[in-house]
């Protein structure tokens, strides 16, 4: 048996998780000596943003509702010229993950401090991972100088979350925990944590589907998006991120649906290369199919299963397999361009994931 080696690093940003705490807006900038705040957000988020504004008070020096899917670099360098005129000297962001990625594109170009408030499940806040679209293709890159310092979890915010986002955006949170079970590196810290996040999450689900004012099933699904994002944070992403990413940036698909969409599809593709992420998976998910389970629960949950849905043209898909294996990231299976090809067909049909590999009973 080969003795235990392995890296963890924490994150520095403080925490706060309570109902209301977007009240202690005001008071987490003052403890960061921040005069002069620029709200950032998107338009479908104005309310939050008017409530962030009136929290921050006489610290608020203006606001921009124009956060963009993918983080475009136009609307950051937009962002970025009212950062300059407003003399800001801190940013709050508050939404979901448009919102997040510009303040991080924002402090990666001035290095500003954040205050993050998440609204969605999205998980971002907890990452130092930046994605950024231009001419139609997404990069990424990891810098300490995008994590935030303060992320403010307000359950509250969360309530008016539609049921179809809560959705797609819980699915998205659950893949980042899933690829860290099996990432190169990967760490028993993160283990624990990544099985607790799946098993949360897709507990919670069901219950705000059925009951969306749960406050508890709420409560419990942003925790569950916490810990996944502190997974994303911590170690490197494999296939299924590589896969969502071309199709967002090269096909302007909608980022949370296409991870909905994907997920159990590079599960299947990869559990039988990575038995102890699967053996997790099942218990976190009391199935004996992971992947099966997590497609079953995405169609139960009325999320879309199908990348045609999405508005993904089929003539386009030879175009995304090639882009997908180009500058692959570590994955615990070869990527082969075949393959991929053929999954990306299955998925585009809504096809479910069955017969392509993990079964825990088998194993």
């Amino acid at each position: 048996m080969t003795a235990l080696a392995f890296v963890h690093e924490d994150s520095p940003t403080r925490v706060l998780f309570a109902p209301g705490s977007l009240s202690r807006l005001g008071d987490e900038a003052g403890r960061l000596n921040l005069e002069r705040v620029l709200v950032v957000s998107t338009v479908q988020q104005i309310r939050h943003l008017e409530q962030a504004a009136a929290a921050l008070g006489a610290r608020l020096a203006g606001s921009f509702a124009g956060a963009a899917m993918h983080t475009p670099v136009e609307v950051t360098n937009e962002a970025l010229a009212l950062v300059r005129k407003s003399q800001a000297d801190g940013l709050v962001a508050i939404g979901g993950g448009s919102a997040i990625g510009l303040a991080k594109a924002l402090a990666l170009r001035t290095d500003l401090p954040q205050i993050v408030v998440p609204t969605t499940y999205a998980g971002s806040e907890a990452t130092p991972i930046l994605g950024e679209t231009k001419e139609g293709r997404k990069t990424t890159q990891r810098s300490a100088k995008v994590l935030p310092e303060v992320i403010l979890y307000d359950v509250e915010l969360s309530l008016s979350l539609p049921v179809a986002l809560s959705v797609s955006s819980g699915l998205n949170a659950i893949a980042h925990a899933a690829e860290a079970l099996y990432a190169e590196d990967r760490n028993p810290v993160i283990q624990v944590v990544a099985e607790e996040a799946v098993r949360v999450l897709a507990a919670a689900l069901p219950r705000i589907h059925t009951q969306p004012s749960d406050l508890t099933a709420r409560s419990e699904a942003l925790y569950g998006a916490w810990l996944c994002g502190t997974c994303l944070g911590a170690v490197g992403m494999a296939l299924h991120h590589k896969i969502c990413h071309t199709l967002g940036g090269a096909f302007g698909l909608p980022h949370a649906e296409t991870h909905a969409v994907m997920l159990p599809h590079a599960l299947a593709y990869n559990l039988s290369a990575a038995r102890d992420a699967g053996r997790r998976l099942s218990r976190a998910l009391n199935d004996q199919d992971p992947a099966l389970a997590l497609f079953r629960l995405a169609r139960s949950l009325g999320a879309p299963s199908a990348l045609r849905d999405l508005g993904m043209p089929q003539g386009a898909l030879d175009e995304a397999a090639d882009l997908a294996v180009q500058n692959p990231y570590a994955n615990p299976r070869p990527v082969e361009r075949m393959e991929i090809r053929a999954m990306l067909a299955r998925a585009w049909s809504g096809d479910s994931p069955v017969g392509w590999g993990f079964n825990v009973a088998a194993q």
